[in-house]
């Protein structure tokens, strides 16, 4: 089974770019994020006509999250409070960044992490907030099912190897330290990283600025993770990140991660 991961910055922008990737590498879920449309106006029949069931949590011009899949997933549901309590919750849920379903017994989770904007700024500390009610939602989902994957742009990157230069990470959003330990608590559930079964080696990124020709440079950042549980960790058999979208005309400033278990 493949399951992607796409912050796609845009998925009517990008529409013709992601039916067409769709088409070339056929997994059978693919989890965007930052699809920046109302639910009423996300383009349903496009993903229809190529075979895909969408499943959409979304909202104008911001954040967003959508399930693509080849079969019709169980258990589909929308934010925090749809697992946890709704007075935990609070306003967490206004910004539409979870989604979750069943996909051949796999619970796959699909995150758009909060930015954060600037250190120690108040959308830094609604970051951290939730973070913590996030690890309280996968801690039950996992409960309930010994087979989670967690993906998503979570707008961290978790050790120096994951940042073309991490030289100021202490002040930049992303990777300051308590970004990072709030991340790894979240983890400590028992979550794995994919991407690091397979590959250690510094260089391999899944975000680039627009600026500076980051891209052509390789001046990036990973941030698009999948996370798995102990038992699809051991399941997994490869997770690559495909940059060749990234090289398109007017791409999103991201690429796709597709993890590959069982």
């Amino acid at each position: 089974m493949k399951i992607a991961t796409w912050n796609v910055n845009s998925v009517r922008t990008r529409l013709q770019q992601v039916t067409d990737w769709l088409q070339q590498h056929s997994v059978d879920v693919l989890c965007l994020q930052e699809t920046k449309v109302v639910d009423a106006d996300f383009p349903v029949a496009a993903f229809e006509q190529i075979g895909y069931h969408a499943y959409i949590y979304g909202q104008k011009s911001y954040n967003g999250v959508a399930l693509l899949s080849r079969e019709p997933l169980d258990s589909v549901s929308y934010g925090f409070a749809a697992v946890v309590e709704a007075e935990q919750v609070g306003d967490l849920d206004e910004q539409k960044r979870v989604i979750t379903g069943v996909a051949q017994g796999i619970q796959i989770v699909n995150l758009y992490v909060p930015n954060g904007s600037s250190v120690g700024s108040e959308k830094y500390a609604y970051k951290l907030q939730w973070l913590s009610l996030l690890k309280q939602y996968l801690a039950q989902l996992l409960a309930e099912n010994s087979a989670l994957l967690v993906c998503g742009d979570f707008n961290i990157a978790l050790e120096d190897r994951d940042i073309y230069d991490p030289a100021n990470k202490q002040t930049h959003i992303m990777s300051s330290a308590a970004e990072r330990q709030a991340l790894q608590q979240v983890l400590k559930i028992g979550l794995k990283d994919a991407f690091r079964k397979f590959t250690e080696a510094e260089g391999h990124y899944s975000w680039w600025d627009y600026r500076a020709a980051a891209f052509r440079r390789n001046l990036g950042w990973r941030i698009d993770h999948h996370y798995l549980s102990e038992l699809l960790y051991e399941q997994a058999k490869s997770c690559v990140i495909d940059t060749a979208p990234r090289r398109l005309e007017k791409p999103s400033d991201h690429a796709p991660v597709i993890v590959e278990i069982g």
